[in-house]
């Protein structure tokens, strides 16, 4: 008995240890009543401290996940004293200002997300997207396990928010609106996303009703915040699947700072596991950096810069899928000739000013660029025939197909190229004065677009040329010969040259109110643009909006950690190249804004769970759009009809449980429900492309209690079906099928090897070092995003073959602090 308490009590003095030796970083700027930076300014909590350099600046170490008062003192000046809640590596900026006699204020708490909370912002940390598992990680990867963000392919950046489709997604880096390449149409394409996980410091999310200060988009905003480096530091991952290094520092009198990244991907370790044999030479490149200049006080300059190169390379060879039933099985064997070429190269140069006249008054200018050049070319001629596997499970050759039946070939062939250059020109600004906050914005964005579109795909079925399905006709081959022309079954030709100007302009204010029993805020917000579609060939179009939006919060003086939330407003969606070109590759000038009514209605629900912090956070939303530009969706590739001719509605619920299920952890579970359908023409409602109708995601961090630096993250989705995996010329209304659902869960281990903070600290080159093995999709769910469909000209049966995603992959991966 005596042995076990023994064992038990050092279990918890361990646990204590490593629960105490978590820290976060507070940094900024100590200013004085004439605004001047305040050197020698000391700094300190309980245990330790520190003081401000000459230009006021300081940073301090302070235990995370528990309140620590941080006082902060000056000869001459009264005192200020502050209580900070951190999580674990969060570092928090906090510009104290010291007056001359004037009478301290009581003691407050601040969080870095009592701001987003009352704005109903989700804040990620950016800790944890660096940490967290995943085939295709950064922030996107993070964002799905969260309720009404859905994605239903790994190797894919892209994401849709309660109904609605990948552009409709506002993201924002430092202030500037980024884009993504137009032509890619499959996840394993696309390469890293835009957002640097390395040099992030801030991540901000909202999936309906925001503010506007924002954008012109349908569904969502990610506003994302690089950080401004406070030190000389430098980082890198290796993994099998890439390399990702940053390096940070800044100048001796503090006043340029430098921040920089660079990644390699190569996805042949997810592609050479799928089911198609291939030969795959991936080149997925890119570097960006951020960089500041503070001239005084009052006057900044940052630059913000990115270029990427995807080269996509992939010559397929042979591809067996298996399918059908236990019964009845079949199996696909397919042989290849031909390669696809792909290239997409992107540039952005973004910089800004920021004067800041007094301590009320914010300005801003931003100029930015962004250049695309693309190209999508591939000539891949597929040799098909259907035969039946192996099914003896003891046999050497189980699974294998002794004997097919050919019963096609089908050509696929690709020149697309494109080349866009969109210019912006912004101010921003902001007046603050007590409990009353004016934000203000005018833009100017101007874009120009070159696209050559030249694809077609020709079937053969037993050497019988397979039409398109259009009306009126009808295959009856080989049994009725048909002696017209042949026929591309899709041919797809056309050239554009567009020009687009767009000004666009927003107003908007906030306040706090202090009722008797309750606090209050609220947001009122007006934004309109007017755009001008040039056209070749085709008549100037001119077209205005108006988009009003408000924001109401209520934090009730209860017992109970309560806040309400609830915002409405019209949000209106202007085309943006790729909405303006129709199926056939035609711009179409005169298509709409797509208009969508938000009402949200939110609460947060604060409380302690095992004496640890969690919140409960639900949201009840209703969209109802009009004017909407119907499309399809086939893997990431969407295509436009660009006709207006359709209306439709989403509602549904989010809840997401987050805390700390394990001390010093943050974790959650999340619940999406949703319904999203559309009426085409007045036919009726039938689902939307991203009618995902059950959504359940789970994040979760842990570690091993008598060994803490030994860290376990896993990652799991669940997701039910999408409407698609219909034929070419399907009509939606007489073929409403489903995908199957999608369920992946990803897992990571990881051994802190050395800690900056613990027992494990060491001097030398490494300030951090850990290894650990990921496992991907580790239940090896087999997953399709399309269908491929066969024509058997015989029995002139079609089959729907599924093209599955990644099976279970392991990677191995080691980071690196320096």
């Amino acid at each position: 008995m005596k042995r076990l308490v023994y064992l038990l009590t050092g279990i918890l003095i361990l646990a204590t240890q490593a629960v105490f030796a978590q820290e976060a970083t507070l940094t900024g700027i100590v200013f004085g009543e004439n605004e001047r930076p305040l050197e020698q300014t000391n700094i300190s909590t309980s245990v330790r401290g520190t003081t401000s350099t000459e230009t006021g600046f300081y940073t301090l170490k302070i235990p995370a996940n528990t309140v620590v008062e941080v006082q902060f003192t000056h000869i001459g000046f009264m005192p200020v004293r502050q209580q900070f809640r951190l999580k674990e590596g969060e570092i928090f900026e906090f510009n104290p200002v010291l007056k001359v006699a004037v009478e301290q204020i009581s003691t407050v708490i601040i969080s870095g997300d009592n701001r987003d909370q009352i704005e109903g912002i989700t804040s990620l940390d950016p800790e944890t997207v660096r940490k967290i598992p995943g085939a295709n990680p950064g922030v996107e990867n993070l964002l799905q396990t969260l309720p009404g963000v859905s994605s239903n392919n790994e190797l894919s950046t892209q994401y849709a928010v309660r109904g609605g489709n990948y552009d409709e997604n506002l993201i924002y880096i430092n202030d500037i609106e980024v884009y993504r390449p137009f032509l890619i149409r499959s996840g394993q394409q696309e390469g890293f996303s835009i957002v640097n996980a390395d040099l992030v410091r801030d991540i901000d999310f909202s999936a309906g009703g925001f503010q506007a200060k924002y954008g012109d988009k349908l569904s969502s905003v990610l506003d994302i915040t690089y950080r401004r480096p406070v030190d000389f530091a430098a980082t890198a991952d290796l993994s099998l699947l890439g390399v990702s290094v940053s390096a940070e520092g800044l100048s001796k009198n503090k006043k340029f700072t430098a921040l920089a990244g660079a990644r390699y991907r190569d996805n042949s370790l997810l592609v050479n596991a799928k089911q198609t044999e291939t030969n795959y030479k991936p080149r997925f490149t890119d570097f960006q950096t951020y960089l500041t200049y503070t001239f005084n006080t009052k006057f900044q300059l940052d630059f913000l810069g990115n270029l990427s190169s995807n080269r996509y390379n992939y010559e397929p060879l042979t591809r067996q899928t298996n399918f059908g039933t236990l019964a009845n099985p079949i199996a696909l064997v397919v042989n290849y000739e031909g390669q696809e070429e792909d290239r997409y190269t992107t540039a952005l140069g973004a910089l800004s000013g920021s004067y800041k006249p007094n301590e009320n008054l914010n300005l801003k200018l931003i100029a930015s660029a962004y250049h695309t050049q693309e190209q999508e070319y591939y000539d891949i001629l597929a040799r098909y025939a259907l035969g039946v596997p192996n099914t003896d499970i003891g046999s050497d050759s189980a699974g294998s197909v002794d004997f097919t039946e050919d019963i096609g070939s089908q050509l696929t062939h690709a020149r697309n190229k494109l080349d866009a250059l969109i210019v912006n020109l912004q101010h921003r600004g902001q007046y603050q004065k007590d409990n009353n906050l004016l934000e203000w914005g005018l833009k100017w964005s101007h874009e120009s677009i070159r696209d050559r579109l030249q694809e077609y795909e020709i079937i053969d079925s037993a050497g019988f040329s397979v039409r398109p399905p259009l009306e009126g006709f009808r295959n009856q081959q080989p049994y009725e010969p048909f002696d017209t022309p042949l026929e591309p079954f899709t041919a797809v030709r056309a050239q554009n040259e567009v020009d687009i100007n767009r000004i666009s302009a927003y107003t908007q204010y906030s306040k706090r109110l202090n009722l008797k029993n309750a606090k209050l805020w609220y947001n009122l917000g007006l934004r309109g643009q007017l755009w001008t579609v040039n056209s070749l060939n085709q008549p100037q179009n001119t077209q205005v909006i108006v988009s009003p939006r408000g924001q109401v919060s209520l934090k009730p003086n209860w017992d109970t950690d309560m806040l309400f939330r609830f915002s409405a407003g019209l949000y209106l969606q202007p085309p943006f190249y790729r909405e303006l070109r129709d199926f056939q590759g035609r711009v179409v000038p005169d298509v709409k804004a797509q208009k969508s009514l938000h009402l949200v209605a939110g609460n947060d629900w604060s409380f302690d769970l095992w004496g640890r912090p969690f919140t409960l956070n639900s949201e009840l939303y209703y969209k109802n759009l009009s004017d909407v530009n119907a499309y399809t969706l086939e893997n990431v590739r969407i295509r436009y009809r660009a006709d207006n001719d359709a209306k439709a509605y989403a509602y549904g619920l989010d809840l997401r449980l987050s805390g700390e299920f394990v001390p010093g952890t943050e974790s959650w579970v999340s619940l999406g429900i949703l319904k999203t359908e559309e009426s085409i023409n007045d036919r009726g409602y039938i689902p939307r492309p991203t009618d995902q109708r059950l959504k359940l995601g789970i994040l979760f961090q842990d570690y091993v209690p008598t060994i803490p630096d030994l860290k376990l993250y896993l990652n799991t989705v669940f997701q039910t079906g999408l409407p698609g995996g219909s034929p070419s010329y399907t009509d939606p209304y007489l073929y409403p099928t489903r995908l199957p659902f999608y369920f992946r869960s990803d897992i990571g281990f990881s051994y802190v090897i050395i800690n900056s903070s613990g027992k494990n600290q060491k001097s030398g080159l490494f300030k951090e070092l850990s290894a650990g093995l990921e496992i991907f999709n580790v239940f090896d769910r087999q997953n399709s995003i399309t269908n491929t469909f066969v024509r058997d000209a015989a029995t002139q049966q079609q089959y729907a073959v599924p093209n599955y995603l990644t099976p279970r992959v392991f990677n191995f991966r080691v980071s690196t602090k320096f």
